[in-house]
């Protein structure tokens, strides 16, 4: 699999945190979602910084080598009100100030972001929605200045009964922010059960790339309720086929915050229902477990590795009814060849690991060039020398007319890193070969009147010619007018 399994600390409360890691590092988790408390590591506390360094030797002795910190602490803040104050409130200070100090323990601890949430509008009787989002989105921006000045990613979770309970929140507030770059999205799939009107699996790829941390629990429709896998409605193996399917490599921690009283039996329960459902979700991984560990013991096995993808794991669509070429949502074996990738990118230095991309792309046939251009679009936050490789390697990729290649290139890599003449020109060189516009990531995002310029000119050459227009190119001129 591509991402990590943890635990929340949350759901370990009557424990001594040294205890907690234990024994979440015992049951076979490797990583942990670490909720600052008063008990367990308190942001507030006169030795933060000794007690910082403690967690982290911890951690690296454990072998938790994944860890997100959460924020949801409930009276960490005001002993009289729970999660008071909020970003929602009239002076948000405290919690400003409260994650500034998550994004510094971040930063020390080298976690994969910040997670946090809006907070309540309706707490207090006398806010109502327009002022508090509008103290949402200052609050933020607030707190984005302190992500950026440490260069710590910060994962926005709707939650049910706030502000912002429902992904298309987070996103629109992303989009109201401009973008910005370490602004990303916490997902508890157990939420997507109670309050989103489309399943976790679709969830998991409507965030897709901006997905940065993700709870496991399992809720029954409409009750915000975290139950133990099984008790509710969720599809467990369907939600982590889905994280796979977008290359997702962050944590997926179990999030049982009422479960302390019986914690490590909890955990350990909920660690073998994972194990079950990856087993039916992921039936490849066998092979893929192997090919995983040899590439870390010796990462040049890769090129010897790669050929041999598609006949272990197989060579079919994941969503055959609708995409049954893999263009929209890949393959088996794309997938896999991300995760072998995954796994190369962690064991190699930028220079090595843009050399291997390179030669993997370049000796590859067609399948093998598709899960190197799929790869890129998983990488997180690649150096200089593997962004420049794979812009030359998506550049080859929309010089061909294997329409599987052309659409594995316009994924999210190229979304972020080609300039706007070469994207608008992957974007047309989709609708000339035949590859549905869903394929292109953050097209809505990205597509501006000089594009919807160079697709009139196209669809007016194809009328001309008594040639059909594609529905999506049309779509996209619609929307632009």
């Amino acid at each position: 699999m591509t991402f990590s399994l943890g635990y929340g600390t949350n759901g370990f409360s009557n424990h001594r945190l040294d205890d907690a890691l234990a024994v979440i590092a015992d049951l076979g988790y490797t990583g942990v979602a670490l909720t600052l408390d008063h008990d367990h590591l308190d942001p507030f506390a006169d030795d933060l910084p000794r007690r910082v360094e403690h967690v982290a030797s911890r951690l690296s002795a454990l072998g938790l080598n994944r860890v997100v910190i959460e924020t949801g602490a409930r009276y960490l803040l005001d002993p009289w009100r729970k999660h008071s104050p909020t970003l929602l409130s009239e002076d948000p200070a405290l919690r400003i100030d409260f994650l500034a100090r998550a994004l510094q323990i971040a930063g020390d601890l080298g976690a994969d972001c910040v997670s946090f949430w809006s907070g309540v509008s309706t707490f207090d009787n006398t806010v109502d929605n327009e002022v508090a989002w509008s103290r949402l989105r200052d609050g933020v921006a607030a707190v984005l200045e302190h992500a950026s000045r440490l260069n710590v990613r910060l994962a926005m979770e709707p939650e049910p009964g706030h502000l912002v309970q429902h992904l298309s929140q987070v996103l629109d507030l992303r989009k109201e922010l401009g973008d910005p770059e370490l602004f990303g999205v916490t997902l508890d799939v157990g939420h997507c059960v109670a309050v989103e009107p489309v399943d976790a699996a679709e969830c998991v790829r409507l965030a897709g790339p901006l997905l940065w941390n993700v709870q496991l629990d399992d809720m029954l429709p409409k009750v915000h309720e975290h139950l133990e896998f099984g008790d509710g409605q969720l599809d467990l193996p369907a939600t982590l086929a889905a994280l796979s399917e977008i290359g997702y490599g962050g944590l997926a921690a179990v999030e049982l915050p009422r479960h302390s009283h019986a914690a490590p039996d909890t955990a350990r329960r909920a660690f073998e229902a994972l194990t079950e459902a990856l087993t039916e979700a992921l039936p490849e991984d066998s092979w893929l477990t192997k090919a995983e560990s040899r590439i870390r013991e010796k990462p040049s096995v890769i090129g010897s590795l790669f050929p041999a993808v598609g006949r272990e794991v197989g060579r079919a669509a994941l969503r055959p009814e609708t995409d049954p070429q893999g263009l929209v949502h890949s393959t088996v074996d794309d997938r896999a060849r991300v995760r072998l990738i995954a796994i190369l990118a962690d064991s190699l230095d930028a220079p090595a690991l843009a050399g291997e991309l390179r030669d993997l792309y370049r000796y590859g046939d067609d399948a093998e060039r598709r899960g190197v251009l799929r790869a890129l679009n998983s990488l997180d936050s690649p150096d200089a020398e593997v962004v420049d490789t794979g812009i030359q390697l998506v550049g080859d990729a929309l010089r061909a007319n294997d329409i599987r290649l052309v659409a594995a290139a316009m994924g999210a890599f190229a979304a972020r890193h080609l300039e706007p003449h070469a994207w608008r020109h992957g974007v047309l060189k989709c609708v000339f070969v035949g590859v549905p516009l869903a394929a292109v990531a953050e097209l809505e995002s990205r597509a501006d009147d000089e594009l919807r310029r160079m697709l009139a000119d196209f669809a007016d050459e194809r009328r001309a010619a008594g040639r059909d227009v594609p529905a999506d190119a049309l779509s996209l001129l619609k929307e632009g007018r």
